[in-house]
């Protein structure tokens, strides 16, 4: 598995269930889809790529610290097996990419007076509309 670092093998854990789709009576005969479990703990990421891959995962990722990804897109339980793995791989590679620090910045003084102008402008305008008061 080619990941931006080396997965130990004790974090992950296979499982062969049965898969719906096409394949006839060969779905219901043989184990063919992947169930790849990975001990999100025991990956030894850091801790920006550990937050980035607990959201990647979503609700694949168990109140334990498990992720689970399902495969069942081809026929053959080697080929599940791989697009697993692969899956894995693209969702650590994503992981491992930092985000750029964000600069924080403020508005100037023109943009702070322009933004005051649109808002009395504004509240003209709805001023003007309503009843009309006859003194």
């Amino acid at each position: 598995m080619d990941t931006p670092f080396p997965v130990p093998e004790d974090a992950l854990e296979e499982r062969f269930i049965t898969a719906g789709g096409p394949g006839g009576q060969n779905v219901n005969k043989v184990a063919t889809a992947v169930q790849l479990r990975v001990d999100s703990f025991r990956l030894g990421l850091p801790p920006y790529a550990w937050r980035k891959f607990k959201t990647l995962a979503g609700s694949r990722m168990t109140a334990a610290g498990v992720v689970v990804i399902q495969a069942q897109r081809f026929r053959t339980q080697e080929a599940n097996r791989a697009d697993a793995r692969a899956r894995l791989a693209e969702m650590l590679a994503e992981a491992m990419k930092r985000d750029p620090r964000r600069i924080a910045t403020k508005p100037s003084r023109a943009a702070k007076a322009r933004r005051v102008d649109a808002k009395k402008v504004r509240s003209g305008v709805k001023q003007g509309r309503g009843k009309v008061r006859e003194d």
